[in-house]
């Protein structure tokens, strides 16, 4: 990977091209709230991530990143892991379940799980045996968030300062979320999803002036809530075209953080 390190900087949002594993450039102990939807090694052709691994590999590699978020966290410090339910593409997995257990082996303590609903049955083209018991597909049309934590659920660091209104409140802590996905074609990524995820954890989960965290970045959506909800964003992304659609995304949208931004050249 060539030219690795920071790709664009401000007070608002940092965005780093580099390699989640390797990284030295986020500090240990110094983020208030992780938001991520990493690689789900259903091969989807990413530029710079071979997506169709074995699953044992993907398990191990799973294990290492969630390693990082966990050293990286602040001792109060949340993890919002959106995951699938499961998969059945290349042998049915149960990989919400296998991700969430891995995470409780690196250390993350377990909150509560909120269930997504996409409303995307209508896309399904797998069936399995066709009006038959022989063999059958069941899919669900939900993916998962995972809520987890680093030592304590009790927050007690940061501004102290919640944003969250009192019906966003009541409807979100019902842990069945419903909105639609994002259209990969109108962000420009094969796997992004949206704002509305985010913005919801971010509401709900930090305070006002925190540090969130994504550390598979893609195309910034994370960074975009954040940056909108006066939070501070960090992006993590191994791929430097998704990068800088990120950092032009974001600039784009919400063009009032322009002011003292510096770019690596």
């Amino acid at each position: 990977m060539k030219s690795s390190g920071i790709h664009f900087q401000n007070e608002k949002f940092r965005l780093i091209h580099d390699d989640v594993l390797t990284t030295s450039l986020v500090e240990d102990n110094s983020v208030d709230l992780v938001i991520t939807s990493p690689p789900y090694n259903v091969d989807i052709q990413y530029n710079s991530h071979k997506d169709d691994v074995s699953y044992t590999d993907y398990l191990e590699f799973s294990k290492k990143w969630m390693t990082r978020c966990f050293e990286w966290l602040k001792e109060d410090g949340r993890f919002c892991l959106n995951v699938p339910l499961d998969k059945n593409k290349g042998g049915q997995q149960s990989v919400g379940a296998d991700l969430t257990t891995i995470a409780k082996e690196v250390g993350f303590h377990y909150h509560s799980t909120i269930i997504w609903n996409e409303g995307n049955i209508s896309r399904r083209t797998a069936w399995g045996s066709w009006k038959s018991a022989s063999a059958p597909y069941v899919i669900a049309p939900v993916e998962l968030i995972v809520v987890l934590y680093k030592e304590k659920w009790k927050k007690t660091s940061g501004s102290k300062i919640s944003d969250i209104e009192r019906n966003e409140f009541m409807d979100w802590t019902n842990g069945l979320w419903t909105f639609n996905g994002e259209s990969k074609k109108r962000i420009g990524h094969p796997a992004p999803f949206p704002i509305e995820l985010p913005r919801r954890c971010i509401k709900l989960f930090s305070y006002v002036d925190d540090v969130v965290l994504d550390p598979f970045s893609g195309s910034g959506t994370t960074m975009l809530a954040a940056v909108e909800n006066s939070r501070k964003g960090i992006g993590l992304d191994i791929d430097k075209k998704y990068c800088e659609l990120a950092r032009k995304r974001i600039l784009g949208i919400a063009p009032e953080i322009k002011t003292k931004a510096s770019k690596k050249k």
